[in-house]
């Protein structure tokens, strides 16, 4: 069936849906650029708000914070994830398995109220026992936000590896590669795009966190997501539709990035099958 041969209800639940994705954020990127003081009032274009950003020192340093806690979290979460879902993937049947594994999904599903209290009475009582002030900062932040990445990463890191051809694996074992070298040389690479989707994952739960963060940053630690929700509650400023804007581009162009490379690597396979001789 041609484009011009569907249904009119189908074109418009399309459009629909897409404006009802994406006129929010176009609304957020167009009036970060008016020059009101009030934040969804349009004024004549303005930079004055991106020049407002740039001196206001708490949100460079906020920003600068999440931006080193979302990458450490992320890694944290991406190194334990990995050693989960090659274990749940690789690894024959071993006892605990089942436990294992509903113990990963746990965070997924438990409130993160739940997990932000955990963590904050957990380091409360290493802190009483060592007397090392260790309650709130960032060893709890990675703490807590490389938990809450952790499953995602393990989910997929083990569909990647299940869907896997093990012949590779074995040719190299077969070969005398011992199991530590197939794993660096073999199976990482292999599961590379996993591990690199998992991290982004673990970085965007991390960047966008509120909760946690509030229950174990402190004064000293507060982040982006932490500061735009104070301000928000007093007030919507226009430079929150600047921070928006600034966030929309990074990823849009993360994701241009990635379109682009995936589409090249694809070019280049076609070629390169085109260029053997039958």
């Amino acid at each position: 069936m041609s484009a011009r041969a569907q249904p009119l209800w189908r074109r418009l639940a399309l459009w629909l849906g897409l404006g009802f994705l994406y006129v929010p954020i176009a609304w957020i990127v167009i009036f970060s650029f008016s020059g009101s003081t009030v934040a969804g009032v349009w004024k004549g274009f303005s930079l004055r708000w991106y020049e407002a950003l740039l001196d206001n020192e708490g949100l460079r340093l906020a920003a600068g914070r999440s931006l080193l806690l979302a990458a450490l979290a992320a890694s944290l979460a991406t190194l334990l994830g990995t050693i989960a879902g090659y274990a749940l993937a690789r690894l024959p049947a071993f006892r605990g398995r089942a436990m294992l594994t509903g113990l990963l999904a746990v965070p997924l599903f438990v409130p993160e109220i739940l997990i932000g209290f955990a963590f904050l009475m957990l380091f409360v009582s290493l802190e009483s026992l060592t007397g090392v002030p260790i309650s709130k900062g960032l060893l709890p932040l990675v703490a807590g936000h490389a938990t809450i990445g952790m499953p995602v990463v393990a989910s997929v890191v083990f569909a990647r590896l299940a869907g896997l051809d093990h012949s590779f694996e074995e040719a190299a074992l077969d070969l005398g590669a011992r199991p530590l070298r197939v794993f660096l040389t073999v199976t990482l690479p292999l599961a590379l795009p996993a591990l690199a989707s998992g991290w982004l994952l673990a970085f965007t739960l991390s960047f966008d966190d509120v909760i946690t963060s509030s229950f174990l940053a402190g004064p000293a630690n507060t982040t982006l997501p932490m500061l735009v929700y104070s301000t928000v509650r007093v007030g919507v400023s226009p430079q929150i539709n600047v921070i928006g804007t600034l966030i929309i581009t990074g990823v849009a162009l993360i994701v241009a990035a990635t379109m682009f490379r995936g589409q090249a690597a694809v070019l280049t396979a076609e070629r390169g099958r085109g260029g053997k001789a039958p």
